[in-house]
């Protein structure tokens, strides 16, 4: 099986090797004397100040999947939720020593290693948060292979100034660096492992019990984050870029609290059964790898398509590659790094935010959002796809 997901280890990414669906490599413009401006995420467009928390989670009821001799899973996540008013400490993007990590395993050495980890965030840490007891959706998000959670900062940032909780998971030994608050940094153990199919259905499993994971101590009775009085329990989804996204079919598949998903460039490994999934779910992706009847990758979302029983989606971002929907397409168009992207990193990020809010907003706060039902002239870049009939439009 092709796998869409590990799509890029050049370039600003960070995953496996590509494979025959490969975007074109990423290439460094011609290094000038100036210095490279500071990277900046776009403000969110919601009404509220946005804030954050990091979370460090154990879980001591198994091993670690990938380290054994690590006897309980640790987890970090970062918590972005509605603040009640903008804090005095503006969020640190990643640590510099994760910047360092992240563009060595690109190859990008034509900026400062520490770029990254400078760029400009709008949450700010602590911020005490704002709503109403058992109020506010969560939202869950997982990152691409090799990648770190600071990639969907950007995508947090929005939902939570519309009134989301979001809490974003980095899976460990999995992500190229991982840092936890005694200094610890730990890095991708996974890429360097031999895959096959059975072994990404595995990580997905293992992502899904990861997420439930998470689900119990940010709703259960004794929770992780002083916030977590503010989450309705009932009003929960997933979304996920890359095998982030693939994690979302077994995640919904075995914890029947998360209501919706989104899978966002991600091939899907573990097919949804006979008996379905009736819960709404968007497949949101690049024409290159996921046109219907184009390809292997595009085929794992047919075959899942005809086993979604209830609302579902099927959309294309013209233009895209695979980084087009992380921050990482924004930040390296900031970087004066080309990763062959036919679309503007900033104008696919708006793209993104406003599909994914508009799928959230509809299944969890039943609001219609009329650009999920037909092309839309606000965003003509998104094509609107029937895999029965491998149409288009």
């Amino acid at each position: 099986m092709s796998h869409a997901r590990t799509r890029f280890r050049r370039g600003m990414a960070v995953a496996a090797s590509l494979l025959a669906l490969a975007t074109p490599a990423v290439t460094a413009t011609p290094a000038s004397a100036a210095a490279p401006p500071v990277p900046a995420l776009p403000k969110p467009t919601g009404s509220s100040p946005v804030g954050v928390t990091s979370l460090h989670l154990k879980d001591t009821s198994r091993a670690d999947p990938w380290v054994p001799s690590v006897k309980y899973r640790e987890l970090m996540v970062s918590v972005w939720y509605p603040a009640k008013s903008p804090g005095r400490k503006r969020a640190q993007y990643m640590t510099p020593k994760e910047s360092e990590l992240l563009l060595k395993d690109g190859k990008i050495t034509t900026v400062p290693a520490d770029i990254l980890s400078r760029t400009r965030t709008n949450a700010f840490t602590d911020a005490e948060p704002a709503g109403r007891k058992r109020g506010l959706p969560l939202v869950v998000l997982s990152p691409g292979h090799g990648k770190p959670r600071s990639e969907l900062t950007g995508l947090a940032e929005e939902l939570a100034s519309r009134g989301y909780v979001v809490a974003a998971i980095d899976h460990t030994y999995e992500s190229v660096a991982t840092t936890f608050p005694d200094g610890r940094v730990t890095e991708c153990v996974t890429c360097e492992i031999d895959k096959n199919p059975d072994w990404w259905v595995g990580l997905v499993k293992s992502r899904a019990r990861d997420v439930s994971f998470v689900l119990d101590r940010l709703t259960g009775p004794r929770p992780a984050w002083q916030g977590s009085r503010l989450i309705d329990p009932s009003k929960i989804a997933m979304a996920g870029h890359s095998v982030g996204g693939a994690a979302t079919i077994p995640t919904l598949l075995s914890d029947s609290r998360v209501r919706a998903g989104i899978d966002i460039d991600g091939t899907t490994d573990m097919a949804i059964p006979d008996s379905g999934l009736s819960r709404p779910f968007l497949f949101l992706g690049k024409p290159a790898t996921y046109t219907p009847g184009q390809g292997a990758a595009a085929a794992t979302w047919e075959r899942d398509w005809k086993h979604l029983t209830g609302w579902k989606r099927w959309l294309l971002l013209t233009g895209a590659e695979h980084l087009s929907f992380t921050d990482l397409g924004l930040l390296v168009d900031q970087l004066g790094i080309d990763a062959g992207a036919d679309i503007a990193g900033a104008r696919a990020m708006t793209i993104t935010r406003s599909y994914v809010t508009a799928f959230l907003d509809q299944h969890l706060r039943k609001k219609h959002r009329p650009q999920l039902d037909k092309p839309s002239p606000r965003f003509p870049e998104i094509k609107h796809c029937a895999p029965e009939s491998k149409t288009c439009r």
